[in-house]
């Protein structure tokens, strides 16, 4: 009995034994031609076929009426004989009689006239919506941004941040005298929104023309619609929150359909490790740009040296003096320290040797070769002209000032992100022992993790939570004498919008507080960081000593290097710390205050203390809004007077 129940028993699915099958419900004749119909329906060419099946069916349907009207007594005039049956031979003689221009002659006739009417309308209506419908499906296809790139020679740029603007009105500025220079945007945006955000936050593009699709950066199926073999640079921008992940899979993805060996690709990292890791398995075809890096550096050195913020942009943007690779013939034989002084309108900075190294600012006593080039800042390329040194700057022996010592210097930092700590180990080789940083941050915006273990050699730092109100500066800004106060933007739990007018409001508190008597601030530098280059106008009405505009930093040399990629090595040095980097050093190292002294003579005296010259700072010209005193590249005959204050702008070591 026992046997029987088993072998009877029905197994679940995991049991042993098979699993009942689950029974299929009857489907009727009507409800499969009906599943059949709607799946075909939504192809096109199955609804054309449809609707003159429907056209047939109806015109045979109104003939037939028409004989069956025409064949009822009393309705053909007495003496006219029936109509004839209908059959193959003159079935359309009936069919064309049914669009014959003539008016109804009797009931039958207004019958079939109502009757075909409608029909027709009907079929036209049907008509006009199906190529209405397609009109506007292709419309709605090309506003999605999924027709494919037939340009060449374009500049391709993945992803999308607020640092596409600055990017776009950069490759504009420099493609101003090309032909049809042509820029290709892929993003996960809709078409519709990225054009709109162009024409309102990027104007002024000139001939450039933009052309942006949608799509994922990291599917090859959607790279392969731009061309991407044949354009002449890719940018892929750090654009979400997933950071490098995301910038990892898009190169791998551009590497899968690339069959161009020279393509370079401009990636933008956070991570050191991830950088250098895809510069040596691409075989140095992508470049790494780690932008927080840059900013960092920058910032560190802004906070610093009054009016260097304004030299890293000048030598970034297009639209003033650049950094230009010149082969001059003459100079072979020649030392470093003659060819300082052998351009009129050039500032040499370094040189690239013909075995593909680059040298920024070479001992003086190095001798050029045959093939050496020079590295020159200039208004642009046909500036960089060997002139020979002239006879002033020649026999001029200016004096080598001695450099005082440096004295311990306290800096005030209001804000924090990640790119902190990078900001005071680029600090750190500049102050000696005393020296120190006092940090506040609002805690809903720091993680605490960011704020540990922030001591770099002599620098000593400390940190605390503040609310941001106007107490807790006065507490922070009046503990101690401050040399520079750095506003730093935040990164984390807060919108780019929101952190900047954090940064703005906190910047007006200091600024207040430095108009203030007897509250123990004392009026110090003020330097600060944007992060959004929108609002950078907005920012210097705050009356601040030096701006720092993260995004537009980032999008400067991202788009230096999309155009020339030999830049890259040249601005990673020139914004490290380690060997020759951008520097602002008093003007009486080189030269006594209150005497005439041409520009040519300080470029000769920077020579002699193993500096490369490339411009000067006048302290009087510098204002709160936004004017620095920088003067980048002047002629070697300028003269003028320095005073107390004014600067001399170098490429050199640190002192």
């Amino acid at each position: 009995m026992s046997n029987n129940k088993a072998d009877n028993r029905s197994y679940g699915q995991g049991a042993s034994g098979e699993v009942n099958p689950t029974p299929r419900p009857k489907v009727g004749f009507w409800t499969k031609a009906r599943y059949s119909f709607d799946n075909s329906i939504a192809k096109s060419s199955a609804f054309v076929f449809y609707l003159f099946l429907a056209f047939a069916l109806l015109s045979v349907f109104v003939v037939l009426t028409k004989y069956t009207l025409y064949s009822l007594p009393g309705i053909l005039p007495e003496g006219t004989l029936p109509p004839k049956p209908i059959g193959l031979e003159n079935f359309f003689d009936w069919f064309a009689s049914l669009y014959t221009p003539q008016p109804p002659q009797n009931w039958a006739d207004r019958v079939v006239f109502i009757l075909n009417w409608v029909i027709t309308i009907s079929i036209a209506a049907s008509v006009t919506a199906f190529f209405v419908a397609a009109i506007n499906r292709a419309f709605a296809k090309l506003r999605k941004g999924k027709s494919p790139i037939i340009d060449s020679n374009h500049t391709l740029i993945l992803g999308w941040s607020n640092r596409v603007f600055p990017i776009l009105k950069e490759l504009a500025a420099a493609n101003a005298n090309a032909r049809n220079a042509r820029v290709v945007i892929l993003s996960n945006l809709e078409r519709d929104f990225m054009e709109d955000e162009i024409e309102s936050r990027a104007e002024g593009l000139g001939k450039l023309k933009v052309i942006t699709r949608s799509g994922d950066p990291t599917n090859p199926t959607d790279l392969k619609r731009l061309n991407l073999s044949n354009s002449k640079s890719v940018i892929i921008l750090d654009a979400d929150e997933a950071g490098d992940a995301t910038v990892v899979s898009t190169v791998l993805a551009v590497k899968s359909v690339n069959t161009n060996p020279n393509l370079k690709v401009i990636a933008e990292l956070d991570d050191a490790n991830t950088s250098e890791a895809l510069v040596s398995t691409t075989n140095g075809q992508v470049i790494a740009i780690r932008s927080h890096d840059v900013i960092a550096r920058v910032t560190a050195q802004a906070s610093r040296q009054p009016g260097l913020a304004a030299v890293a942009l000048d030598l970034l943007d297009f639209g003033g003096d650049e950094i230009y690779f010149q082969a001059v013939p003459a100079l072979a034989g020649k030392t470093y320290r003659e060819a300082l002084v052998s351009f009129n309108e050039a500032s040499i900075i370094g040189l690239a040797h013909g075995d593909g190294s680059l040298e920024l600012n070479p001992k003086g006593t190095t001798k050029l070769k045959v093939d050496d080039k020079i590295i020159a800042v200039a208004e642009d390329d046909d500036k960089v002209v060997f002139t020979g040194p002239t006879d002033p700057v020649v026999k001029a022996k200016p004096a080598v000032k001695k450099v005082p010592a440096r004295k311990a210097e306290h800096m005030l930092i209001i804000g924090w992100s990640g790119m902190g700590r990078t900001i005071l180990a680029e600090l750190a080789p500049f102050m000696v022992k005393g020296s120190t940083v006092h940090i506040i941050g609002k805690k809903d915006y720091t993680k605490r993790a960011e704020t540990e273990n922030l001591n770099f050699g002599n620098l000593k730092t400390t940190f605390a939570y503040t609310s941001g109100d106007l107490k807790d500066i006065l507490v922070a800004a009046s503990a101690k004498h401050y040399d520079q106060i750095l506003v730093l933007g935040y990164r984390k739990g807060v919108t780019v919008a929101d952190a900047d007018a954090l940064t703005m409001l906190t910047m007006l508190q200091l600024n207040q507080l430095f108009e203030q008597d007897g509250n123990g601030v004392d009026p110090t530098r003020l330097v600060a960081e944007i992060l959004d280059s929108s609002k950078a106008e907005i920012a210097r009405v705050a009356a601040v000593d030096d701006l720092v505009v993260s995004d537009n930093l980032a999008a400067l040399l991202i788009a230096q290097i999309s155009e020339n990629t030999a830049l890259a090595p040249v601005f990673a040095d020139l914004f490290d710390v380690d060997g020759a980097s951008l520097n602002l050093k008093p003007i009486e190292y080189f030269a006594d205050l209150g005497k005439d002294i041409s520009y040519g003579e300080l470029v000769a005296a920077a020579a002699l203390r193993g500096d490369s010259a490339i411009g000067i700072r006048i302290a009087a010209n510098a204002s709160k809004d936004g004017t620095t005193g920088v003067e980048l590249n002047p002629s070697k005959h300028h003269t003028f007077k320095p005073a107390a204050g004014d600067g001399l702008v170098v490429v050199g070591n640190l002192e």
